[in-house]
């Protein structure tokens, strides 16, 4: 109910003034009134009075107008009388003024009501006088609530009040300034609580307790006391969020809980070294696989602990790492000692490995990390005792020797854990070693010649994979592995395979590999690979792959090592009589891949290189115009001879030289030879054709008493074949009316002849039996001969390179090898006139670098030859050093 409170209010009179206002009826600010105040209003001053109970806040004004002759005394001007009473409470009085006029004067008057005698009293009912409370009292009422409180959190006994009356009661504390004092008051009922709930139990059981033991109660009182810290913020929030949070050298509720259980349950020596070393003791049991169930989930919240308590970089990291270090140092020492370079590779990594997964499980510091894999390093890799054992030569050779790929992937992970030490740099010189020795064994291996390429293509292989897959391709060991592959390919040795020159064996054998792919020979090319695998009975089935997308694969594998090679002139002599072959006797699986293979060549050795290979295929074009040529003469004259002639006009720079093999043709082959030979002089006046017979291949048609066949033979085979034409099949006919008739050379005979009677298909009969042919032998038509096929080539041997052709072949590139050489000294000596032995050899080796790298030996052994042909001399100088001049 609203109340009427009388003030003096006049000008000049400040305690009698006088003012009428309104205000709630609250307990802890006013007071009220339960008795009626009236006073008495002259009549001579005329007032108006404007009641209302919109809001407690509003005020009621009597507003008056200024008296200014004013001599009564206050007592006379408010003397009571008889009053008319005025219910201000309701609207049943008398009625009120409700027009209001503005005097001249600027106060308002009364209008629109009769003059009534005498003052009006007001009355105001039903307003109770509430007594003031204590604010003293109220203040010990809260913090006995609050103490009362924190005793049964403290205790983990149940709350007296709720939550929310003593967050109330927090809240007025503070908003009555009490901030301050209600802070410390907690802060000393939490040291209390801890020492009281939690110290002292503690300290009764430290005496039975090992350190893992009074870590894991340790840990169990940290849990609670968070629990219970909850609790108590959780209450004490308004004071946290409002005068902690503006003060900022005051901790927070959280942080004063954390502290007060530092300072008194890790601080103190009796509790802080037993913690740490039952989190140590823990770690050390992880270490050696020898942890409890429950023991990992201890320590992980025990670092989380030494975290949250910032007692992990001061107190805990400093005697772990120094534990730490001392167990890897005993442990480095023990395992070098006991174990072989692989297996303390394995054991360091796995170490390593296992300490950093360590850290990051358990929440360790990334500091503390790094501190460890320091430690790791310095121990295992960075001393100079452990990088010898790292990088012995012999253990790594050892390592590449045995295949250990994952050895070595770790080995590299180790030394170039560290970028700044540059450790991996020095797997160079092992790994130069063991490609030189491994790739010379290959290159010199003569029992197993022919397997050469396929296996420096696994070898390749092989280091290529280990480069990438353990070396992570690093620049520098790609750099060693290059240069290693091109030194030990192009190493020359005068051994037998090479018919005692210094030519690289790996140029022929490239040159005889590419040739086996070029004719199609896919599944025997899989068999060489599969032999140098070690696979040699594995039965690989080439025939559902696509022939020209495998052909075009091996060939660029096989590229791949005709780029290490220095000197293509080995390469380019058995590649051009391996290409003469497929072209005569139309072997080439694919015109498309050998016109490929050309421009491969073309693009790694220029177009000089594959000059004459372009005019091979050019004269085997112009020799099948030539044949139309004469088959149409031959149609023309309708004088066909017995036997079907085709020729191949061959240009003698462009192909190999063949040899003169001395023969008796066929009378029908000689007749068709000379017809062929008139009508191409004929066209071409001035060309000269030489016949090389025995590089020709004949089709015979044979009937046999088990059936007629078709034999596609050399010409060599082919005139000892047509002896037996005109005898019967019960006939026989010795070896020297064999060479009589055919007039061929014991070399020459022997070896046609055994690939007849002693090869894959023995159309003639040997007596004796037996592999070799000798002079006092006999031979007949094999009537028992049957095939299932009709067409048979028996010329395989014609395709065959022979001892001596590769004996000649090496010693013709070896002699073009020292003209070469002449012909750049006479080149240099006349540009320069004068030059001495020194500047002379190394001009010549730079004058053929694109050949391969020439010999000193060799170089000085042609400029003696040069000497004695009078194309340069020696002279002595003043100083007595020799120069060579040159002579005109």
């Amino acid at each position: 109910m609203p109340r009427v409170k009388a003030l003096d209010e006049r000008s000049g009179r400040k305690p009698q003034d006088r003012i009428l206002r309104t205000a709630s009826n609250s307990q802890s600010h006013c007071q009220q009134k339960d008795n009626l105040e009236s006073f008495h209003l002259p009549q001579s001053a005329q007032h108006q009075h404007i009641a209302s109970e919109e809001s407690p806040s509003k005020r009621i004004k009597l507003n008056h107008p200024p008296v200014q002759e004013f001599t009564t005394s206050v007592n006379n001007m408010y003397k009571f009388s008889k009053p008319n009473h005025v219910d201000l409470t309701n609207g049943n009085g008398p009625a009120m003024m409700t027009k209001v006029q503005k005097p001249s004067f600027g106060m308002a008057k009364p209008v629109g009501t009769a003059s009534e005698s005498g003052p009006r009293k007001l009355v105001v009912k039903n307003f109770r006088k509430t007594p003031r409370s204590d604010p003293e009292k109220y203040v010990n009422q809260v913090w006995s609530q609050l103490d009362t409180a924190l005793s049964a959190i403290l205790a983990d006994e149940k709350l007296p009040h709720s939550n929310e009356e003593l967050y109330r009661g927090v809240e007025n504390l503070c908003r009555q300034g009490r901030a301050p004092q209600l802070y410390k008051s907690l802060r000393e009922k939490c040291r209390q609580g801890i020492k009281t709930h939690f110290e002292k139990p503690l300290l009764s059981q430290a005496s039975g307790l090992d350190d893992v033991g009074m870590l894991s109660a340790v840990m169990e009182a940290w849990e609670i006391w968070n629990i219970r810290l909850r609790t108590i913020r959780s209450i004490y929030f308004f004071l946290d969020r409002s005068y902690l949070l503006n003060s900022p050298l005051l901790p927070s509720i959280e942080e004063m809980g954390t502290n007060e259980f530092r300072d008194i349950l890790f601080l103190p020596q009796t509790f802080r070294s037993r913690i740490l070393g039952g989190a140590c003791e823990l770690l050390a049991a992880d270490r050696q696989n020898k942890h409890k169930t429950g023991d990992e989930d201890v320590l992980r919240k025990a670092i989380k602990m030494f975290h949250t308590l910032t007692v992990y970089t001061s107190s805990f990291e400093p005697d772990f790492l120094a534990r730490s270090s001392s167990f890897f140092a005993s442990w480095s020492d023990h395992k070098a000692e006991s174990l072989g370079l692989a297996q303390y590779i394995e054991e360091s990594i796995s170490l390593i490995d296992s300490e950093l997964s360590r850290c990051s499980s358990f929440g360790l510091d990334s500091t503390t990390q790094k501190t460890i894999e320091n430690y790791l390093l310095d121990l295992l890799v960075d001393q100079e005792d452990r990088q010898k054992k790292l990088l012995n030569s012999e253990e790594v050779f050892r390592l590449f020797e045995e295949d250990k790929i994952e050895a070595l992937r770790k080995l590299y992970t180790l030394l170039s854990w560290r970028e700044s030490t540059n450790l991996s740099e020095r797997l160079r010189a092992p790994f130069e070693a063991y490609i030189s020795e491994q790739g010379s064994q290959i290159v010199f291996d003569e029992a197993r010649e022919q397997d050469m390429v396929p296996r420096l293509l696994q070898f390749k292989k092989k280091l290529d994979m280990i480069w990438k897959n353990c070396f992570s391709e690093h620049e520098g060991l790609g750099h060693s592995l290059r240069e290693a592959f091109e030194a030990f390919i192009n190493k020359s040795k005068r051994t037998s395979m090479a018919w005692g020159t210094d030519n690289p064996k790996p140029g022929e054998m490239i040159a005889k590999y590419v040739d086996l792919i070029l004719q199609g020979r896919l599944k025997a090319a899989s068999v060489h690979a599969a032999a140098a695998k070690g696979n040699n009975n594995e039965d690989v089935d080439m025939d559902s792959e696509d022939e020209d997308a495998e052909i075009t694969k091996q060939l660029d594998q096989v590229l791949e090592l005709f780029r290490f090679l220095h000197g293509k002139a080995v390469f380019e002599a058995f590649y051009k009589k391996a290409l003469a072959k497929r072209l005569l006797l139309n072997r080439s699986a694919s015109a498309d891949a050998e016109k490929s293979m050309l421009t491969r060549l073309a693009s790694e050795c220029g177009a000089g290189f594959t000059h004459n290979l372009e005019q091979m295929f050019k004269d085997v074009e112009l020799a099948r115009e030539e044949t139309k040529s004469y088959n149409s003469m031959l149609d023309d004259r309708d004088s066909r001879p017995n036997i079907d002639l085709t020729v191949s006009v061959l240009s003698s720079a462009a192909w190999p030289s063949y040899p003169d093999i001395s023969m008796i043709i066929p009378r029908d082959v000689e007749q068709a030879a000379t017809i062929f030979e008139q009508h191409y002089k004929l066209k071409h006046r001035g060309r000269r054709l030489e016949w090389k017979h025995a590089q020709a291949h004949c089709q015979l048609k044979a009937v046999l008493p088990k059936g007629i066949k078709e034999f596609v033979v050399s010409s060599l085979q082919a005139v000892v074949l047509l002896l037996f034409s005109s005898i019967s099949n019960t006939d026989e006919v010795t070896y020297m009316q064999i060479q009589a008739a055919t007039a061929l050379d014991d070399i020459q005979l022997k070896r046609t002849l055994q690939s007849l009677a002693c090869g894959q298909y023995r159309v003639l009969k040997k007596t004796p039996r037996g592999k070799e042919v000798n002079t006092d032998d006999t031979f007949s038509v094999n009537v028992n001969f049957s095939h299932p096929k009709y067409r048979i080539k028996i010329n395989n041997i014609q395709a065959q390179e022979t001892k001596e052709e590769n004996k000649e072949t090496h010693e013709r590139v070896a002699a073009d090898r020292h003209f070469e050489t002449q012909a750049a000294i006479v080149r240099i000596m006349k540009g320069r006139k004068t030059i001495t032995h020194a500047d002379l050899v190394s001009e010549v080796i730079k004058a053929t670098m694109s050949r391969g790298v020439l010999d000193p030996a060799d170089i000085k052994s042609n400029i003696e030859r040069l000497i004695d042909k009078e194309y340069m001399e020696r002279e002595e100088r003043d100083d007595g050093k020799n120069v060579y001049c040159y002579v005109a």
